[in-house]
Protein backbone atom coordinates (compact mmCIF):
# COMPACT_ATOMS: atom_id res chain seq x y z
CA UNK A 1 0.00 0.00 0.00
CA UNK A 2 2.86 2.45 0.73
CA UNK A 3 4.22 2.02 -2.81
CA UNK A 4 0.77 2.77 -4.20
CA UNK A 5 0.45 5.80 -1.92
CA UNK A 6 3.83 7.10 -3.09
CA UNK A 7 2.87 6.66 -6.72
CA UNK A 8 -0.37 8.53 -6.12
CA UNK A 9 1.52 11.44 -4.54
CA UNK A 10 0.45 10.98 -0.94
CA UNK A 11 2.56 12.42 1.85
CA UNK A 12 4.09 10.59 4.78
CA UNK A 13 5.69 12.01 7.91
CA UNK A 14 9.49 12.31 8.21
CA UNK A 15 11.43 12.29 11.49
CA UNK A 16 12.67 15.72 12.65
CA UNK A 17 16.23 14.45 13.02
CA UNK A 18 16.39 13.36 9.38
CA UNK A 19 15.00 16.72 8.26
CA UNK A 20 17.50 18.60 10.41
CA UNK A 21 20.37 16.58 8.98
CA UNK A 22 19.32 17.09 5.36
CA UNK A 23 17.91 20.65 5.45
CA UNK A 24 19.51 22.24 8.51
CA UNK A 25 21.56 24.60 6.32
CA UNK A 26 18.30 26.32 5.23
CA UNK A 27 17.42 27.39 8.76
CA UNK A 28 18.31 30.59 10.57
CA UNK A 29 19.80 30.42 14.07
CA UNK A 30 16.49 30.75 15.97
CA UNK A 31 14.54 28.46 13.64
CA UNK A 32 13.50 24.93 14.58
CA UNK A 33 11.81 22.20 12.55
CA UNK A 34 8.39 21.26 13.93
CA UNK A 35 7.31 18.62 11.37
CA UNK A 36 7.93 17.50 7.81
CA UNK A 37 6.32 15.41 5.12
CA UNK A 38 7.55 13.71 1.95
CA UNK A 39 5.62 13.36 -1.30
CA UNK A 40 7.55 11.10 -3.69
CA UNK A 41 10.67 13.30 -4.22
CA UNK A 42 9.35 16.57 -2.78
CA UNK A 43 9.31 17.58 0.88
CA UNK A 44 7.57 20.24 2.88
CA UNK A 45 8.73 21.35 6.28
CA UNK A 46 6.93 23.24 9.04
CA UNK A 47 9.34 25.31 11.15
CA UNK A 48 8.57 27.70 13.99
CA UNK A 49 9.07 30.61 11.51
CA UNK A 50 7.83 29.47 8.07
CA UNK A 51 6.73 26.69 5.77
CA UNK A 52 9.50 25.42 3.46
CA UNK A 53 8.58 23.56 0.28
CA UNK A 54 11.39 21.52 -1.30
CA UNK A 55 10.63 20.88 -4.98
CA UNK A 56 12.97 18.36 -6.64
CA UNK A 57 12.96 19.04 -10.39
CA UNK A 58 13.99 17.15 -13.50
CA UNK A 59 14.57 13.48 -14.14
CA UNK A 60 17.85 13.34 -12.23
CA UNK A 61 16.67 15.49 -9.32
CA UNK A 62 19.83 17.57 -9.43
CA UNK A 63 17.88 20.85 -9.56
CA UNK A 64 16.02 21.75 -6.37
CA UNK A 65 13.81 24.74 -5.58
CA UNK A 66 13.39 25.81 -1.95
CA UNK A 67 10.19 27.86 -1.57
CA UNK A 68 9.56 29.64 1.75
CA UNK A 69 6.14 30.81 2.86
CA UNK A 70 5.91 33.05 5.90
CA UNK A 71 3.02 32.04 8.12
CA UNK A 72 1.75 35.65 8.18
CA UNK A 73 1.18 35.49 4.39
CA UNK A 74 -1.14 32.48 4.70
CA UNK A 75 -4.68 33.89 4.59
CA UNK A 76 -6.63 30.64 4.97
CA UNK A 77 -6.31 26.88 4.79
CA UNK A 78 -8.53 23.83 4.67
CA UNK A 79 -8.19 20.16 5.47
CA UNK A 80 -10.24 17.32 4.06
CA UNK A 81 -10.17 14.08 5.98
CA UNK A 82 -9.82 10.65 4.43
CA UNK A 83 -13.01 8.68 3.91
CA UNK A 84 -13.90 5.02 3.51
CA UNK A 85 -13.28 4.98 -0.23
CA UNK A 86 -11.05 8.05 -0.52
CA UNK A 87 -7.81 6.84 1.09
CA UNK A 88 -6.12 10.20 1.51
CA UNK A 89 -6.58 13.50 3.30
CA UNK A 90 -5.85 16.84 1.66
CA UNK A 91 -4.41 20.16 2.85
CA UNK A 92 -4.99 23.36 0.86
CA UNK A 93 -3.26 26.66 1.67
CA UNK A 94 -4.09 30.09 0.25
CA UNK A 95 -1.38 32.75 0.18
CA UNK A 96 -2.24 36.45 0.37
CA UNK A 97 -3.67 37.77 -2.91
CA UNK A 98 -4.42 34.34 -4.41
CA UNK A 99 -7.98 33.29 -5.37
CA UNK A 100 -7.16 29.59 -5.64
CA UNK A 101 -5.07 27.49 -3.25
CA UNK A 102 -1.37 28.18 -3.78
CA UNK A 103 -0.42 24.90 -2.12
CA UNK A 104 -2.34 21.63 -2.22
CA UNK A 105 -0.95 18.41 -0.72
CA UNK A 106 -2.38 14.93 -0.17
CA UNK A 107 -1.59 12.82 2.89
CA UNK A 108 -1.90 9.09 3.37
CA UNK A 109 -3.71 7.69 6.42
CA UNK A 110 -0.43 7.38 8.34
CA UNK A 111 -0.47 11.17 8.81
CA UNK A 112 -2.89 12.63 11.36
CA UNK A 113 -4.37 15.49 9.32
CA UNK A 114 -5.75 17.01 12.53
CA UNK A 115 -2.21 17.39 13.86
CA UNK A 116 -1.14 19.06 10.60
CA UNK A 117 -4.11 21.42 10.85
CA UNK A 118 -3.35 22.16 14.51
CA UNK A 119 0.29 22.97 13.73
CA UNK A 120 -0.70 25.30 10.89
CA UNK A 121 -3.37 26.95 13.04
CA UNK A 122 -0.88 27.60 15.86
CA UNK A 123 1.33 29.65 13.54
CA UNK A 124 -1.29 31.40 11.42
CA UNK A 125 -4.02 32.36 13.90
Amino acid sequence: MSILSSLLGNAGAIEKEKLQEKYGQLLISSEEIEAGFKIIRDTFIFTNKRLILVDVQGLTGSKIEYFSVLYKSITRFSVETAGSFDLDAELKIWISGEQTPSISKRFNKKVDIYEVQKLLAEYTL
